[in-house]
């Protein structure tokens, strides 16, 4: 609505309504966390999840909202249906810029849970957020390296152990948990660097989704595999939010969790070697997906 507006302009109004909406929401959902945390019984502790998790797809709802008012960038989404809001799921995306969680949390919302990242056990004591995060139940897990483990034997399995722990709370909570398999945003450089197979993408990190599903076992039911488009190049957040992005495209794939995405990836070679074979079969295919998306955008 208010994309005639200069872009500098744009940026800066659209910007400062991130900040207010965030400063908004932030403040209410560390109270509640506060309230959850003081009053340790499992029913109050889950309603409070369900309050928690309502105020954050509120932020969302605003981002989205100061999007379309600001910007006017165009979202085509094919795959959406099928999508419920009481199932358990795994979502994965190629990562090409920060603007990839904004167009993630746009296009997902009110059709699956609320999305949630595996972090680093000590983020949790990050002031404000780190409890924050807590409160809004993203899991937190604890890993070792692997020469910490040669060196300290009876430790092996507990990052695995202690995870799946964390996640417990997920039986009874439908939750959608992310995870970006490249580790790191693409780029050129990257893709040279690593002599990457792939035209689009980088290589996947099979060890990171593996030990999602591991930690996660039976409380995940199916995989959303996302890919993510931009036809006049990948952007910037500054040059999203100032209005310079006026096409993006996403498609999604859903699909069951199987028994060969489930097993022992860091004890079992001949399951760690299939799986291997079968995320990067799913990597060709999401590069032939965004060969495609290219060709099309080019005629």
């Amino acid at each position: 609505m208010l994309s005639f507006l200069p872009a500098t302009l744009t940026g800066c109004l659209s910007f400062l309504f991130y900040v207010i909406n965030t400063i908004f929401w932030a403040v209410p959902i560390v109270i509640g966390s506060l309230l959850k945390a003081l009053i340790p019984v499992k029913p109050w502790q889950k309603l409070m999840s369900y309050i928690l998790d309502a105020m954050a797809n509120s932020w969302v709802a605003i981002n989205t909202l100061n999007q379309k008012l600001f910007i006017g960038t165009k979202i085509d989404v094919d795959g959406l249906s099928g999508l419920k809001l009481n199932d358990w799921y795994l979502v994965i995306s190629n990562h090409q810029s920060w603007v990839d969680i904004l167009v993630l949390q746009r296009v997902l919302l009110g059709k699956i849970p609320f999305l949630k990242f595996f972090l680093k056990k000590e983020l949790i004591y990050v002031p404000i957020i780190g409890i924050a995060w807590w409160a809004l139940d993203f899991p937190f897990m604890k890993r070792y390296s692997q020469s910490f483990l040669k060196k300290n034997p009876h430790l092996i399995g507990s990052d695995i152990a202690t995870t799946r722990k964390a996640c417990e709370k997920f039986k009874n909570k439908p939750v959608s948990v992310m995870n970006f398999i490249e580790g790191t945003r693409f780029t050129q450089a990257k893709h040279e660097k690593q002599k990457s197979p792939f035209q689009h993408l980088l290589r996947p990190k099979a060890g990171g989704i593996a030990y999602v599903l591991d930690a996660m076992g039976e409380h995940l039911t199916k995989v959303v595999n996302v890919t993510i488009y931009y036809p006049k190049g990948i952007p910037t957040f500054w040059q999203f939010v100032s209005g310079q992005v006026d096409d993006i495209e996403v498609n999604i794939e859903t699909f069951e969790i199987n028994e060969q995405m489930s097993g022992d990836y860091f004890n079992d070679k001949a399951f760690k070697q299939s799986f291997q074979q079968w995320l990067n079969q799913l990597w060709h295919d999401k590069d032939a997906q965004l060969a495609l998306m290219t060709d099309q955008s080019n005629k």
